[in-house]
């Protein structure tokens, strides 16, 4: 549609189209609203609009402000009353469905050593990635994973899980994810408590580790017939290594650096059928160049500092840090050593965008590819 056509049709701001209010039509619109039903044209342009325009705004959650608080919760409340003692990350522009960005929901649970937290299952879809503390676990469909910094497990949906700290490790954080605003969205949530309110162990410690873990190599014992990933866990050593070694072998993405996805080794696809995530190199004195894309972000810093330019503003970030980047939101990253790597863990709502056919991406032409930043 060109400018002129576009700007005839624009909405004002309530949302409609060039329609001149006149008492017929207002009383026209009241009756409709009788009748529980409505003139297209009055929200044509806000249901449909040219392009995505996302309620959620970009937002820096400093972790060495977060941090006091986090650990202020084991004072007040324990696992067992509170179901499980996390603080959630409030978007502004989302806060009426309890979301970090777009449908993304994020939190930061704490838990003492010798805790834990009775095992639950959910429709949503979850992860957990270590903040700091020794001596984690989670326990899923029996399977039990030991946890230590800048691990990523997951707990997807309808599987029983739970979490806890061994008694001999230290206070452990670690960052949630889950899609609870989406699976809200589509009105299919359920929520279970165990029956027995903690599960057996009924593998070896980390076995799904040792199954899939192998790269190029897969268990012989049947296909794994499930939508998420049988590598439940997927380790920061490992991770790290292999970032290093592909960034020996590429140039790396002019708006990603080096970028590499979590996989499921089954299939080649998404960890969870409805949440990926990734993880990304900027070596140092990068600077990516910006684009924008459908799906929301949210990213932790698990390596590094350095700052990224979100819709025009500058957000400086340090290790542990979280920040979101919303759908369709202009973004570019950069490391601020001149020495060191740095690194950003992000989990994202790519696997629904993809598999509905939604998902575009666009570079940024202006300005050598960056944007001019307008705040801080």
């Amino acid at each position: 549609m060109n400018t002129t056509v576009r700007e005839n049709h624009r909405e004002d701001v309530a949302g409609r189209a060039n329609v001149e209010d006149t008492p017929e039509l207002l009383a026209y619109y009241a009756e409709l609203e009788r009748h529980e039903t409505g003139a297209l044209w009055t929200v044509a342009n806000k249901i449909e609009p040219w392009e995505p325009v996302s309620s959620s705004v970009p937002v820096l959650w400093r972790y060495e402000v977060l941090r006091p608080h986090v650990l202020r919760s084991v004072e007040l409340v324990t696992p067992e009353k509170a179901g499980r003692r996390v603080i959630y990350l409030n978007n502004p522009g989302r806060r009426d469905v309890s979301a970090a960005v777009g449908w993304l929901y994020s939190g930061l649970q704490v838990m003492h050593p010798g805790e834990v937290a009775s095992a639950h299952r959910h429709s949503a879809s979850a992860l957990r990635f270590i903040m700091e503390g020794a001596g984690a676990y989670t326990i899923v469909d029996g399977h039990k994973m030991t946890l230590g910094a800048n691990d990523f497990v997951l707990t997807p949906n309808g599987t029983w899980h739970e979490h806890g700290v061994e008694a001999s490790g230290t206070p452990c954080i670690w960052q949630d994810g889950l899609d609870i605003p989406l699976v809200n969205a589509l009105e299919a949530n359920f929520y279970a408590v165990h029956p027995k309110l903690q599960q057996e162990v009924g593998y070896p410690v980390d076995d799904m580790r040792e199954a899939w873990g192998n790269p190029g190599l897969h268990p012989s014992n049947g296909p794994w017939s499930k939508g998420y990933s049988p590598l439940f866990k997927y380790e920061w050593g490992p991770t790290y290594e292999a970032l290093g070694r592909y960034a020996r072998a590429t140039e790396g993405s002019p708006f990603d650096g080096v970028l590499m996805t979590y996989v499921n080794p089954a299939t080649g696809g998404p960890v969870m059928q409805t949440i990926g995530a990734s993880m990304q190199m900027l070596r140092p004195g990068e600077r990516t160049k910006a684009h924008r894309h459908t799906g929301s972000f949210v990213y932790q810093v698990a390596k590094g500092r350095g700052h990224s330019v979100i819709a025009g503003r500058r957000f400086d970030w340090q290790e542990r840090d979280i920040f979101c980047v919303p759908s369709w939101a202009w973004h570019e990253h950069a490391n601020a050593s001149a020495s060191n790597d740095a690194c950003l863990f992000t989990f994202n709502d790519l696997p629904v965008m993809q598999a509905l056919g939604l998902y575009r991406e666009e570079g940024y032409r202006d300005n050598d590819g960056h944007q001019r930043i307008e705040g801080t």
